[in-house]
């Protein structure tokens, strides 16, 4: 495989949230495999140098993504484009690509995300493969059946120019991926593409084990946690239905249950329910592996979930009991592993049986452990990408 061009809309490293543990092991399988040169967006000012990602990229060419969401809506409004590229459309990145390709022998473009498309030449001379990962327009055509006034009408209309604009990218991709068979059919039915497979979500069951070398908060006996990124709205929408819904229901049982909301950059909403009785959040933490060993039940309440969630298969990787929504479960493949919720009474009775089953708990969490190592290990999960690509399938095969 020749030189591959790699753009990514945040630095995939370090890979501790949803979409930079994706981009992080995509980034990682395609180095074994060709000279990556990497092109991507900061959002955070550690990103701008991230000397871990030298073993596997050849070049690296990072800029700061400092564009206000006033700015880029007022550009959408003036050029008809979706917000979501023009908060990604950026002069430094534009130039970035532009050298690339003038100065590498590129055979393939591997476009991380939707908004990272807009940097792809009208003609290519290389293989193009688009990973959506999730079918953003989608997203947003539920946040629009939810709201209302002008803000309906924005994400009515972000829903239509990004799901028109997600169908000329995968007409002119060699291959467009999605992160579940749920999203690739999905988007299959609504735009009528072609050549479009899923490649889903692995975990890396070596570094989430429970008997790995890490550190451990002091924490009650009923602890309850749910991780992720805080300024995340999904997440953000999840927590505040389990606090102020569900967590109430859970302490007429179990008066000493806490629930601890672990991730970085909580909205003011987020740390208002901190106000709450037996509601921890913690902001960022160095290792949320620590939060995860140390919960009697995790949750993942989300009611908008697009994908494979991550969150769920690194507590199923730590030996968790978890209880997830619908939504949440979505993909995964954990029939009698963890327990699903589709309603608030649903959620109040698997918290609370789990909490007082210990030995139930305690066989769901080593089963989905097993079933993790068993069927989400990233090698295995990003075989398929290799016979997309034609490439040799008996190479780094480590874990």
């Amino acid at each position: 495989m020749g030189d591959i061009l790699f753009l990514a809309h945040r630095v995939p490293y370090p890979p501790d949230r949803g979409d930079k543990i994706r981009s992080f092991h995509m980034l990682r399988h395609l180095a074994r495999h060709g000279r990556v040169h990497l092109a991507a967006f900061a959002d955070d000012p550690r990103d701008m140098d991230r000397p871990e990602l030298a073993p596997f990229t050849a070049s690296r060419a990072i800029v700061r993504r400092t564009k206000s969401q006033a700015l880029a809506g007022l550009q959408a409004l003036a050029t008809g484009r979706p917000l979501s590229l023009t908060g990604f459309d950026d002069a430094g990145i534009r130039r970035a690509v532009r050298d690339v390709l003038a100065r590498e022998d590129i055979e393939t473009i591997f476009v991380f995300s939707s908004q990272m498309a807009q940097y792809v030449p009208a003609e290519p001379n290389a293989r193009v493969v688009m990973d959506f990962v999730d079918m953003d327009s989608a997203k947003f055509a539920a946040y629009a059946d939810a709201a209302k006034g002008p803000m309906r009408w924005m994400l009515v209309r972000e829903a239509r120019l990004l799901q028109d604009y997600e169908a000329t990218v995968a007409a002119r991709a060699d291959a467009s991926l999605f992160v579940s068979e749920a999203e690739a059919g999905l988007f299959r039915r609504t735009t009528g593409a072609q050549r479009v497979h899923a490649i889903e979500n692995g975990i890396d069951t070596a570094h989430f084990d429970p008997t790995s070398d890490f550190e451990r908060p002091e924490a009650g006996s009923q602890l309850i946690v749910f991780t992720g990124q805080m300024d995340y709205r999904p997440n953000i929408e999840a927590v505040t239905w389990f606090a102020e819904e569900i967590l109430p229901g859970v302490q007429a049982t179990h008066p000493g249950a806490e629930f601890a909301i672990v991730g970085r950059n909580p909205s003011d909403a987020v740390k208002a329910l901190a106000d709450r009785d037996g509601v921890i959040v913690t902001g960022e933490v160095a290792d949320v592996r620590g939060w995860l060993s140390a919960a009697a039940v995790v949750v993942a309440p989300l009611k908008l979930a697009r994908g494979i969630q991550n969150k769920v298969l690194e507590a199923m990787a730590m030996a968790r009991p978890v209880v997830a929504s619908a939504a949440a479960a979505e993909g995964i493949d954990h029939k009698g592993t963890i327990a699903v919720g589709a309603s608030v009474a649903d959620m109040v009775e698997a918290v609370t049986r789990l909490l007082s089953e210990r030995e139930t708990a305690d066989r769901l969490g080593r089963g989905a452990r097993a079933r993790v190592i068993a069927r989400y290990g990233w090698d295995a999960r990003l075989a398929p990408l290799d016979a997309l690509l034609g490439l040799p399938q008996n190479l780094g095969q480590a874990a």
